[in-house]
Formats: C-alpha cells, structure tokens, sequence
C-alpha cells in the first residue's frame, strides 16, 4: 500500500470519531470533546507536515488536505476562544471529513507534485494568507448555514434534531460576522500578496485570470456584506445566503480550478 494511501486513510480514521460525537448521547461532554478533537486536528496537519515537508503539492488532492488541514485548526482555536464555536461541529465535522475522503480518492489520479520544491517567499505568504482566508470563510459560511437551518426551523416552527445542536440565531450571526471580518482582511491582504507575485515575475500587478477575478469578487462581496450589516442591520438568512455565495466564489477560484485543470483537463 503507497505511503500517501497510508497517511490519508490514518488521517481519516482520525477524524471520524468526532465527526459521529455530535450526534451521539454524549456530545455535551467536554473532556470527550477534546479528546476526539485533537486527534481530527492532528490527522490532516499530520498529512500535510508529512507529504508536503520540502515540497508543495498544487493538485486538487494536496489543496484539499492542507483545507481540512487549516479549518480544523482554526475551529479548535475558535471553541477555545468563542466556546460556542462548539456547536458548529454537527455541519463542520462531517463536512471536513467528506472533503478528507474525496483527497484521499482523488490522489491516486492526480498529476503530481509541484514542478520544482517549496515557493518563493512571496509566494509562499500568498499562500498562508489565501488558505487561511479561505479556511476562516469557510467556518463563517458553516455559520451561515447553521443561522439559515434555525431561522427555517423557527419559522416553520418544526425544529429538528440537528437545528437543536447547532448555536442559536444570535450566537451564529456573531460568529459569523467575526469570522467573515477576519476573512476579509486576509482575503486583501492575500490579494495584495498576489499582486506582489506577479510583480515579481514580470506580469504585472494583476493577472486577469480565474483565480484573481474571483477572488477580489469574493472580497467585494464580503466587504458589501459587512457593509450591509453595519449600516443597515443586515442579517439572518440573507446574511447567510450572501456568505454562502462568497465561499462557492472562492471555493471556484481555489480549489474549483484546480479541479478543472488536474481532472477535466489533466
């Protein structure tokens, strides 16, 4: 058995404990929480540190992992800091998971490494910075849709089973609005650091290609939506279909073209 397939299906089986605890008679257990926790955290930040030290892997796959790598991490840090962070789990986990298997699958069928070994600096803070936004736009779309599920639940005055592990109204809209205001910052300074790539290799400040186009329309609309809500109030499930819109926009730019190049086109 390769050792990527090893390392990826190690990383699965880590995960998939505290994927199933929000759904089980003890997920109110903190000590139990944590003890999963941490072993989901270190799976994909296992798999990255171990396929990734000294190289860099552009496919689909390798964006995928060093995704689940980077949101698991930010999501313990957010339960640390916001506890109510907490209650995203239910939707986050198992999406995190899914993400995890479909890397795992694809693997196999991918081009390769990147051409050469670890990027330049700037490229490499282009780098951080983008999958971090991304990573932080993720956790405010989750948010998102968890403030979608209550506000349906509440009004059809139906709640269900999941709506009742997920966070209120209100502690959703706040999670989300912070996480999307961090999101925004990164995402302008993941442009500005694109730009400073570019620049560097002769090209001009900005490339008018998929990636860049779709990633300052997804700094437009987050800067729209925060806008929006500062002056106006905005929130609920209009809020919530507006981050739901950036995170697909950024989700094409990111990894949607990746898949277009390593599997339509590869």
């Amino acid at each position: 058995m390769p050792t990527t397939l090893i390392v990826s299906l190690s990383a699965l089986i880590a995960m998939l404990p505290a994927s199933l605890l929000p759904f089980g008679r003890t997920a109110e257990r903190d000590r139990l929480f944590w003890v999963l926790l941490v072993p989901a955290v270190i799976g994909p930040v296992g798999w990255v540190v171990a396929q990734m030290y000294g190289r860099w892997y552009a496919d689909l796959s390798g964006a995928l992992w060093v995704t689940v790598a980077a949101t698991m991490v930010l999501f313990a840090g957010a339960v640390l800091i916001v506890p109510a962070s907490r209650r995203l789990a239910p939707l986050l986990l198992p999406y995190m998971l899914l993400l995890g298997v479909l890397a795992t699958v694809l693997r196999p069928i991918e081009t390769g490494p990147f051409a050469g070994t670890v990027p330049g600096l700037w490229t490499q803070a282009h780098i951080l910075l983008s999958v971090t936004a991304y990573a932080l736009l993720t956790l405010a779309a989750v948010s998102g849709f968890a403030v979608f599920l209550q506000e349906r639940a509440l009004k059809r005055k139906q709640p269900t089973r999941l709506t009742r592990l997920l966070p209120a109204v209100a502690e959703g809209e706040r999670l989300q609005i912070g996480l999307l205001l961090l999101a925004e910052i990164l995402l302008g300074l993941g442009v500005a650091t694109g730009m400073a790539v570019n620049w560097t290799r002769g090209g001009g400040v900005l490339a008018l290609d998929h990636k860049s186009v779709l990633s300052i329309a997804v700094f437009a609309v987050v800067l729209a939506l925060l806008l929006a809500h500062w002056l106006t109030g905005l929130r609920g499930r209009m809020a919530a279909r507006l981050v739901l819109i950036a995170f697909l926009l950024l989700t094409l730019a990111y990894p949607g073209v990746k898949f277009v190049a390593d599997i339509l086109l590869g």
